[in-house]
């Protein structure tokens, strides 16, 4: 009779055990993570102000995780390179890519031969960190505000030009963003990198600058640049007074670089909300906003889905004005 009994009871404790096995095994062979290095791809050259921001991001998720997070730095082809080795690695959480608008609006824009689909083959974890541009002039030039520059060029056609970090960055794109929905006409001057466009304004070459807060922030309070706007969708932490766009007459522009985390398509949930989470810690430090100002960076943190709208919102504002401009791939 004991013998039958147990017999029933094993059966039935074998039975239970069949009935949650699916949830019991995937619970007991998941795997925690990270258990190694990762690595964080950077689309673009070591030393910019992205580049800067992750490296900060990566040290904090390091401390945090108890493994290292390391930045890898794969530039190429208008950040194509780096984002496809992302897209084309295994997604297990240990590849991850810095993701900015290049990658994700810009190049999908531009560049039919694409070897990823920026939709299909990322899973986004979140963005961390915002970097405004500023909309600034000579002080030869009459105008203190936005409606001031709007009506100053409507007036006076064609004689004020705007300089950006290249054609095809934020900054380009800020400056012809203001073109049409301001409904003026400020001739683009490229210049090869945001150091040198703030000089041709600071010379008086170009009459206004679309770029960075951080290089112009100097300049603007020693009183050799005016500001008169910031193209995110908040005022800045280091100029306070100045309103954004929004505020001063133009709303609905915005013009800020955005620096994100995303890894590659059907990486295990739990890993993107882990990774998430943590990076949302780090940013949520004192010492980690403090250095971010010094960047002129701000840290903006938006989980999978707010990232997701966030890049939907670019994509119908930037796009149709990319495709306008007839940019090409770069090499």
């Amino acid at each position: 009779m004991t013998v039958i009994f147990s017999n029933l009871r094993r059966g039935f404790l074998l039975a239970c055990a069949a009935i949650a096995s699916p949830a019991a095994l995937a619970q007991e062979t998941a795997t925690p993570w990270p258990e190694r290095v990762v690595r964080i791809v950077n689309p673009y050259a070591a030393g910019g102000p992205s580049d800067t921001i992750v490296r900060l991001l990566a040290n904090g998720l390091s401390s945090e995780l108890g493994q290292r997070f390391i930045v890898e730095n794969k530039a190429g082809a208008g950040t194509v390179i780096g984002a496809n080795l992302v897209a084309k690695s295994q997604p297990d959480g240990y590849t991850l890519l810095l993701a900015t608008v290049a990658p994700l609006v810009v190049q999908p824009a531009i560049n039919t031969a694409l070897p990823y689909d920026a939709a299909r083959d990322f899973s986004l974890v979140g963005m961390f960190a915002t970097v405004p541009n500023l909309i600034a002039v000579h002080p030869s030039v009459p105008v203190h505000d936005v409606k001031e520059l709007i009506d100053y060029a409507r007036k006076n056609p064609d004689t004020l030009n705007f300089a950006s970090a290249g054609a095809g960055t934020g900054p380009h794109f800020g400056g012809e963003l203001f073109n049409r929905m301001a409904d003026v006409k400020l001739t683009h001057i490229p210049y090869p990198g945001a150091a040198p466009a703030v000089l041709g304004v600071l010379g008086g070459d170009v009459q206004v600058s679309f770029v960075n807060i951080t290089p112009q922030l100097q300049h603007v309070k020693a009183g050799k640049l005016r500001a008169i706007a910031i193209g995110s969708r908040n005022r800045s932490s280091l100029l306070p007074d100045v309103p954004t766009m929004d505020e001063a007459g133009l709303p609905g522009y915005v013009s800020e670089s955005w620096n994100g985390l995303a890894a590659p398509s059907g990486t295990p949930k739990p890993v993107v909300d882990k990774l998430y989470r943590t990076m949302a810690k780090v940013m949520a430090k004192p010492e980690v906003r403090d250095t971010l100002a010094t960047l002129g960076a701000e840290a903006t943190v938006l989980g999978p889905d707010e990232f997701q709208a966030y890049v939907k919102a670019d994509e119908k504002q930037l796009v149709p004005l990319i495709r306008s401009l007839g940019l090409t791939p770069s090499n």
